[in-house]
C-alpha cells in the first residue's frame, strides 16, 4: 500500500512539473510573439508586417533599417524602415566617413567609386531621419544604403520628398517607409567596381490611418526639378512592374493616393 501510494506521489510530481514546464513554454512563446508584434524596439513592426520581397534574397537587417542588397549593381534594390514622430530630433552629430557594410556577404562597393565621379553618395535611408541616436545616424553611413545621384536631384527635389517624409511621420506619429533606385542592366556605370546609377528613384510611404493602411509613392528622375513633389505620385504597381519587388506582400489592394 505505502509502495503504491508513493508511486502515485511520484507521478503527481512528475505531472505538475510537466505542467509547470509547458506553462513556462507557453508564456515564452506568446512574449515572443508579443514582442514581434507590439514591441516599439526598431525593426519590429516592418520586418514583421511590411518587409518587401528581395530579387536577391539577400536581406541585411540593421538595428534601425533593412535592405535588400543586389551585387550585381552594387547597391541596396531597397532600404525599408519605421520613421516615429519621437526620432524626429535635430542633433548635430559629426558626419563619419562611409564605410563597407561587413553584413553584407559580396561585399558593398567602396566609397572610392564615387570619386571624381560628378555623382553624390546619396543616402537612401537619410541620416536626418535618424538623428534621435548617434548609433543609428552613424549605422546610415554603411555604402549598402548609398546610391549615386545627382546633385541637383539630392539637394532639390529629392531633399523636399524626405522632409515631407518627416512631416507625414510627425502627422501620423509612425511610418514606414521603402526607398531605392529602379536598377537597369543599361544604367550609366561609375567607379572600378561599376556601380550603377539609377535613371529613377522611388519613395514609398505607408501609414496607419485607424484599421486601414494609406500610402503614397513617388517615381522621380535623377535630375533637379522644379515640379510640386505631388507631380512625381504614382501607382505603386508601377514601381513593382519597374523593379519586380512586391513591396507589400502582407496587405492586398492597397492604393497610392495623393490624398496622403
Amino acid at each position: 500500500m505505502k509502495r503504491l501510494i508513493g508511486l502515485f506521489l511520484m507521478s503527481f510530481v512528475l505531472l505538475s512539473c510537466k505542467k509547470e514546464n509547458l506553462e513556462k513554454e507557453n508564456t515564452s512563446n506568446n512574449e515572443v510573439v508579443s514582442f514581434k508584434e507590439n514591441s516599439t524596439s526598431a525593426g519590429s513592426l516592418y520586418t514583421v508586417a511590411y518587409l518587401p520581397t528581395s530579387t536577391t534574397k539577400q536581406i541585411v537587417k540593421h538595428q534601425y533599417y533593412t535592405l535588400s542588397y543586389n551585387e550585381k549593381f552594387e547597391q541596396a534594390e531597397w532600404v525599408a524602415y519605421e520613421l516615429k514622430k519621437e526620432y524626429l530630433k535635430n542633433n548635430d552629430y559629426k558626419r563619419p566617413y562611409f564605410i563597407q557594410d561587413p553584413k553584407v556577404t559580396t561585399g558593398s562597393a567602396d566609397w572610392r567609386n564615387y570619386k571624381k565621379s560628378g555623382y553624390d553618395k546619396g543616402h537612401l535611408c537619410p541620416a536626418g531621419d535618424m538623428e534621435f541616436s548617434k548609433d543609428a545616424y552613424d549605422d546610415t553611413f554603411y555604402t549598402s544604403n548609398i546610391s549615386p545621384q545627382k546633385k541637383e536631384f539630392n539637394a532639390g527635389i529629392w531633399n523636399k520628398i524626405e522632409q515631407k517624409t518627416r512631416y507625414w511621420a510627425g502627422k501620423y506619429n509612425d511610418i514606414y517607409v521603402v526607398t531605392g533606385g529602379v536598377l537597369k542592366d543599361s544604367d550609366k556605370k561609375i567607379g572600378t567596381e561599376k556601380v550603377s546609377v539609377p535613371t529613377y528613384f522611388y519613395k514609398i510611404v505607408l501609414a496607419k490611418s485607424g484599421k486601414e493602411h494609406k500610402a503614397i509613392a513617388f517615381l522621380v528622375p535623377n535630375e533637379g526639378s522644379e515640379k510640386s513633389i505631388y507631380d512625381f505620385v504614382v501607382p505603386i504597381e508601377t514601381l513593382e512592374k519597374m523593379t519586380g519587388i512586391d513591396f507589400f506582400p502582407n496587405l492586398k489592394n492597397l492604393q497610392s493616393s495623393k490624398d496622403f
